[in-house]
């Protein structure tokens, strides 16, 4: 790890102040940044720590929402009463995401801003163009077991590694970012984070001297809440593919479908044509099939990640099953 300076800012707009120059970065809970600072992968010259500032209040919304807090520790949100009753696919992406003890130190804010990163881009012996722009991607012809099928470009093929914001993804939150002297910007989760095109190095929408305050989930809908999760091994692991849905059944037939897919993209991977071709249908593995072809329509492996495609096909028929009561 190399040196580097610390601050603690006392207030919001000192923070966003602290932050604006392009190598400080702000810090919560650090169960990212801390990592790739040791492996000299992020070498900021300043560390901005956030955690004295009251952003950690998990409070109702107005609109019958919910609104969670940057600095809300994962394990809080999982656990909050309103989260495990309304929004259980939440709680159970965060469980599903990392060990006690990381849930324990990690922020909504921290893991919304985690980098999406593979191997190639953890070493600093290897190219990787997120780590190194120009350098080339190594994972293209090299090691591709995890990485991505959908959204992906010449210049990196890594996935996001989250669970929160897939689930988020799926429920239809927004982001919260402020900066100085400017009023309260809101961004959709969908949109909050970034396909690598030709700026893999970019991961998502915050401008420098921008902070996250918080997440807003919209009010409750009904339907039945899943996160499927599909890795190596049963304890903690990056997703092969995961599957965050919401759905629901009016007369037999589907009237809500909210989707959303990790594990298999730069960002968490929402595709609204999937809810328009599925509400209405009678569930069947054939309007299953359907919308997995037209999930797939574009993805492309890269030889040891091959089976991903397979995989997220049955984890779609899979999760829409549970969700609709159909025997596949």
């Amino acid at each position: 790890m190399r040196p580097f300076q610390y601050a603690r800012p006392d207030s919001l707009d000192h923070a966003t102040q602290l932050t604006a120059p392009e190598d400080t970065m702000a810090i919560a809970g650090g169960t990212n940044l801390i990592d790739l600072m040791k492996l000299q992968v992020e070498t900021p010259q300043e560390l901005i720590d956030i955690n004295r500032l009251t952003m950690g209040e998990i409070a109702d919304t107005d609109d019958g929402g919910l609104r969670i807090g940057a600095l809300a520790t994962n394990t809080a949100t999982a656990a909050h009463d309103r989260v495990r009753s309304d929004y259980p696919l939440l709680a159970r992406a965060i469980l599903a995401g990392a060990t006690q003890q990381l849930r324990n130190k990690a922020t909504t804010g921290g893991n919304l801003c985690q980098r999406t990163r593979c191997y190639y881009f953890t070493n600093i012996d290897q190219p990787c163009n997120k780590r190194d722009p120009g350098s080339g991607c190594g994972a293209i012809k090299g090691i591709a077991r995890l990485h991505a099928i959908l959204g992906t470009s010449n210049h990196c093929i890594a996935t996001y590694p989250g669970d929160m914001a897939v689930a988020m993804a799926a429920l239809d939150a927004q982001v919260l970012i402020t900066r100085e002297g400017e009023k309260e910007r809101t961004v959709p989760v969908r949109d909050f984070h970034r396909l690598p095109g030709d700026t893999p190095e970019k991961d998502n929408v915050l401008e420098a001297g921008e902070i996250i305050t918080g997440v807003t989930l919209p009010a409750p809908v009904e339907g039945k809440q899943i996160y499927r999760k599909v890795r190596e091994r049963s304890s903690y692991a990056f997703a092969l593919v995961s599957v965050a849905a919401v759905v629901a059944m009016t007369d037999g037939r589907i009237s809500r479908a909210n989707l959303a897919f990790g594990g298999i993209a730069h960002k968490p991977w929402h595709d609204p044509r999937l809810s328009e071709l599925l509400v209405g249908e009678t569930p069947s593995a054939a309007v299953f099939d359907k919308a997995a072809d037209l999930l797939l329509e574009d993805a492309q492996g890269y030889g040891e990640n091959d089976f991903k495609i397979p995989l997220t096909r049955r984890a779609l028929a899979a999760t829409l099953a549970d969700a609709t009561g159909v025997e596949l």
